[in-house]
């Protein structure tokens, strides 16, 4: 069957999806895209997988994507991140038989992309891209997408959509906001008038995506801009039940949720991150069970406390009876949007002038830690961020990953086990005994012929089986 491409594949393959789950690191997982499918979601991304390490640990593919699969998880795209033409292709090309298109991560904006080249940080690389996407589509039997932030100046973004199109991209996503916006400088996403421009100006489907909170919200971005389809991630988080146009009670999602867990499960750091999303509101009101949530170490654990949290809201509800509402969250128990503030006003700092990195250091220096190592530090009291104690390891020659104090290539297991399989070599510092095993085998092997070679028989004596028995029948 040929490639289906542009609206061809987006209203065969897709469905004509215009209610689409975002890709979210650690958060988008197989039991959150169910979650979503159930509640009014059509198309689903997988989180942002690295293609690097996808094509070299099987072990990552096989816990990211090949243990996900699901007949009711579908259409899926799966993202990845990279930047060297020849790695994402052989990644996709490894994933291709488990979705319906592969889409490249030209959006992230975080240090970790700026660090690892790769997400926004490629967007003024065009040659760079032209060669990925072209590659992708000649190599791959499913379509190629990729999901972009946009630049300050609407020609720009509306000529690199374009570059995009004519390198092979069949599906682009518009986030509605620029590289530098992230975080506490996120801010309302860009007017619309990217995405409107963007959709006029390039032949295949267009998604939109940035600060969509409700159904309203993705069915005034579908008229106003003519995209095909919107695409929710933070709205998402703090109601699956936003494409469904409902806000239901945060306790019936989360134990549905809890319910899909049980059957499809998946690290537990994913689970408590989605059950704070869930009950930001309430746990701004029961700050104490904020903290039992951020220390719990088991699935039943983090039910208990969500539990709690639906008993309390329910004791809140019904002396409520009659009682006109007041305070700012008189309603905290409903799956509502969190907006996010906006930097302080008088604030001296400009957008991008700190790094994540300059933040993280001030906060080791400072004698409060901040909220998110503490609660890390109420999960485990012997961790410890005073830099100074931080092991220093010294890196794998050929990955960058500590490499084995005494490997006899200086290399980390995974690097040392490649090279001594192929040499047939040993490491005893690793346990990789490649050499020696063989030698073993051989000897045994030379040792079989004369295990085996038959015993001349004494003369006068029976030969064998047969001779004997046809002397005893005799």
């Amino acid at each position: 069957m040929p490639k289906l491409q542009g609206f061809e594949f987006w209203s065969r393959t897709l469905r004509g999806a215009r209610h689409v789950v975002a890709p979210m690191v650690d958060q988008s997982e197989l039991a959150w895209r169910l979650l979503s499918r159930r509640h009014g979601a059509q198309l689903c991304y997988t989180p942002m997988l690295h293609a690097q390490v996808f094509v070299r640990d099987a072990n990552y593919r096989k816990e990211n994507l090949y243990c996900e699969v699901c007949p009711e998880d579908r259409p899926l795209i799966v993202q990845f991140c990279a930047n060297d033409p020849e790695v994402f292709v052989q990644a996709a090309l490894l994933a291709q038989d488990y979705c319906d298109a592969i889409d490249l991560n030209l959006g992230c904006p975080q240090m970790i992309a700026k660090r690892g080249h790769y997400g926004a940080f490629l967007q003024d690389e065009w040659d760079l891209l032209q060669r990925m996407i072209l590659l992708a589509h000649e190599k791959l039997s499913v379509p190629v997408t990729c999901k972009i932030r946009v630049f300050p100046e609407i020609d720009k973004t509306v000529r690199y959509a374009q570059m995009l199109e004519k390198a092979g991209c069949q599906l682009l996503t518009v986030h509605g906001r620029t590289k530098e916006q992230k975080g506490p400088l996120s801010g309302a996403a860009i007017t619309w008038v990217h995405f409107s421009a963007n959709r006029k100006a390039v032949a295949i489907p267009v998604f939109a995506n940035g600060n969509i909170q409700c159904l309203q919200d993705v069915e005034r971005c579908l008229r106003d801009t003519g995209v095909q389809g919107v695409m929710s991630a933070e709205g998402n988080l703090h109601n699956p039940a936003l494409f469904e146009g409902r806000s239901p009670a945060v306790w019936e999602l989360a134990e549905e949720y809890l319910d899909i867990v049980r059957e499809h499960p998946c690290p537990l750091s994913y689970v408590r991150a989605h059950l704070f999303k869930l009950w930001h509101h309430t746990l701004q009101v029961h700050q104490e069970l904020r903290e039992e949530l951020a220390k719990v170490k088991t699935l039943e654990g983090i039910a208990a406390v969500s539990q709690e949290l639906k008993l309390r809201c329910q004791e809140e509800i019904s002396r409520q009876e009659g009682v006109k509402p007041t305070g700012d969250l008189p309603f905290h128990w409903i799956c509502q949007p969190y907006i996010r503030p906006g930097p302080r006003e008088g604030s001296k700092e400009k957008a991008g002038v700190r790094s994540k990195r300059a933040l993280e250091e001030e906060e080791c220096g400072a004698e409060v830690l901040s909220k998110n190592k503490q609660k890390k530090q109420l999960r485990n009291p012997h961790k410890t961020f005073d830099p100074s104690l931080k092991p220093k390891y010294a890196k794998c020659d050929q990955c960058g990953n500590p490499k084995g104090n005494r490997c006899v290539f200086s290399l980390c297991r995974g690097c040392c086990k490649k090279r001594a399989s192929k040499e047939t070599a040993d490491c005893p510092g690793h346990g990789l005994l490649f050499k020696t095993k063989l030698e073993k085998s051989l000897a045994w092997k030379e040792a079989q012929p004369e295990l085996q070679e038959p015993q001349p028989a004494a003369p006068g004596t029976p030969g064998g089986f047969s001779e004997v028995m046809g002397s005893a029948l005799a």
